[in-house]
């Protein structure tokens, strides 16, 4: 492998299981030094696990606006009303250090990254077995969300499976450890192309 790092984006619907395919990969032995973990800003609040630095930045509204207007951050997106987007600083660092970075985007950040990055990124897309499947992924995640926010998850999660068409690559997680095992052999392919 060369020592310049790619960019990896994953996307897919809430409840596709992008986020656990993600951390599967950053655990797998043999890669773990080839990646940088990229923690990315939000302005939702933190959940009861959840630690600052380690699963997000968590920051007031204005203190994101203000890094957006001077340039801080890569690319970002509004989801249910919260701001998430990532460090360029982080990301241009860590390619220079020949590090790659698996980032979960959606379609609009996804297209942003392969628009500034073409020839140092792959994006990969993650499709649930079926709409039902889906559904019962997203209910089950969200046993204590109101069921406005279940439906709104639920009509985001259509569109962006519209959006799928324009990416490298395609899994359906079906079954984790085959899906697992299916974005790591595009890692590696895309790995020894760069």
């Amino acid at each position: 492998m060369n020592n310049r790092g790619k960019i990896f984006v994953i996307s897919g619907p809430s409840g596709s299981g992008k986020t656990t395919l993600r951390d599967r990969l950053l655990k797998d032995a043999s890669l773990k030094r080839e990646f940088a973990k990229s923690v990315s800003f939000t302005t939702r609040l933190k959940r009861s696990k959840e630690r600052h630095g380690r699963d997000y930045f968590f920051l007031k509204t204005a203190e994101f606006k203000r890094r957006l207007k001077a340039k801080e951050i890569l690319e970002w997106t509004k989801y249910l009303g919260y701001y998430y987007g990532t460090s360029r600083s982080f990301v241009t660092k860590q390619l220079e250090r020949g590090k790659s970075i698996i980032l979960c985007l959606d379609l609009k950040g996804a297209l942003r990254v392969k628009r500034l990055f073409p020839r140092n990124s792959a994006t990969i897309f993650v499709l649930p077995p079926s709409l039902k499947t889906l559904r019962e992924r997203i209910e089950k995640r969200c046993q204590k969300t109101k069921k406005a926010e279940i439906a709104r998850r639920l009509k985001l999660a259509k569109e962006e499976l519209n959006g799928s068409r324009h990416y490298d690559y395609t899994i359906v997680n079906n079954d984790l450890g085959r899906a697992v095992r299916e974005l790591r052999k595009i890692v590696l392919k895309e790995m020894y192309l760069r």
